[in-house]
């Protein structure tokens, strides 16, 4: 926002150039020589040559955008109207560059701090109001899904904070100013052609809003997985996961399966684990294709009844079936709470791939549930 102000004297002009005094038409006159032209004001002065530049080379580049949305599928009308409002937003580049990088070799903190903070009383509070007033609609969905309730409101309770904090960056404004600047351009391009997608199918502009990253609603979801996952909940025959908790929570749920999620398992469960382990001897040796830092932290799969003869011990007392395979993570170190984490637990972590994130879903879930 560009502001303006009249100066101390309140916008009164002293009759008076250096030290020779003029009288009022003269002054008017002087004025009129040394001030800029109306046209030229502070709100219509030509950009630097620079900005015009920068302008001139975002709009050439939105052409090729509409050149790959016209050949994927987008109406020419939809591409006439939309790619000339479409404006470069600084902040949204800011905030991507101000993205903090964790080089490969950096170690990885505790998980205690991470836990506390987003697995605490008040979001714990929140899920419990959320779950009971969403009851009827989340048995249905995890009827139809075999995804459980608790799942589901522990990943609206870290997306949005229940709804609550959605975003208010204009998508398609956001994903081509992060395409054109070019870092992750393969992704944001693809990202900016699916919103385009998006509001040729009807999603009205207007609503198109979520994260400076394009993360759209309150499951967060970027366009290209709206487009794949997002599911209408209520019938009304359009996914509105902006505005429609069903919607969102039946997406979310949808997400979760298409991931692979399994009927009747748990995701994981907190396990004591005996100073004795040979943990060379459970050691993965599979590289992951993809998040291969996250699984790294990973043991090799085994049989629930495998990890009880090597002496673990569930927490809680309560086991799933023995046959059902885990792995196992001690993400405070040796000695402290960890975790033997089952099939459903990857899917957790392929809506977010991080280990902190999806083992503060499934312990959001737990608490909530309880």
């Amino acid at each position: 926002m560009v502001s303006s102000g009249t100066g101390s004297n309140g916008g009164c002009v002293a009759l008076r150039f250096g030290k020779i005094p003029v009288d009022g038409v003269t002054a008017a006159l002087l004025l009129a020589a040394l001030s800029p032209p109306a046209a030229l004001s502070a709100q219509q002065a030509p950009t630097s040559v620079a900005d015009q530049s920068h302008s001139h080379a975002f709009a050439q580049y939105l052409q090729t955008v509409r050149v790959r949305a016209e050949r994927e599928g987008v109406r020419k009308a939809t591409l006439d109207r939309v790619i000339p409002t479409l404006t470069y937003l600084p902040r949204v580049v800011q905030l991507d560059r101000g993205q903090p990088e964790t080089p490969g070799n950096a170690p990885i903190p505790a998980f205690e701090p991470y836990r506390r903070k987003h697995v605490d009383a008040a979001r714990i509070g929140r899920g419990r109001s959320k779950y009971s007033e969403l009851r009827p609609l989340l048995q249905r969905i995890e009827n139809e899904t075999g995804v459980p309730e608790e799942v589901m409101i522990a990943i609206y309770g870290h997306e949005t904070n229940y709804g609550a904090v959605m975003g208010n960056f204009h998508a398609p404004d956001a994903l081509a100013s992060l395409a054109f600047e070019g870092r992750r351009r393969d992704l944001f391009e693809a990202e900016l052609v699916a919103v385009l997608k998006m509001i040729d199918r009807g999603v009205p502009s207007y609503a198109i809003t979520g994260s400076w990253a394009g993360a759209l609603g309150r499951p967060q979801f970027l366009p290209s997985v709206y487009l794949r996952l997002a599911r209408d909940g209520d019938g009304d025959g359009y996914a509105d996961i902006w505005k429609s908790e069903v919607d969102a929570m039946t997406s979310i749920a949808n997400y979760l399966l298409n991931a692979g999620w399994r009927r009747n398992e748990p995701w994981g469960f907190a396990v004591n684990v005996p100073f004795s382990l040979d943990r060379n001897s459970i050691k993965s040796t599979l590289v992951a294709p993809r998040c291969a830092r996250v699984f790294s932290r990973h043991s090799r799969l085994m049989k629930i009844s495998e990890w009880k003869s090597l002496g673990v011990i569930s927490q809680n007392g309560v086991w799933p079936d023995e046959n059902m395979q885990a792995a196992l993570i001690e993400p405070d170190g040796e000695g402290q709470t960890a975790y033997l984490l089952g099939s459903n637990y990857r899917a957790i972590l392929d809506y977010n791939c991080s280990n902190f994130y999806a083992l503060s879903v499934g312990l959001l879930a737990d608490a909530v549930r309880n």
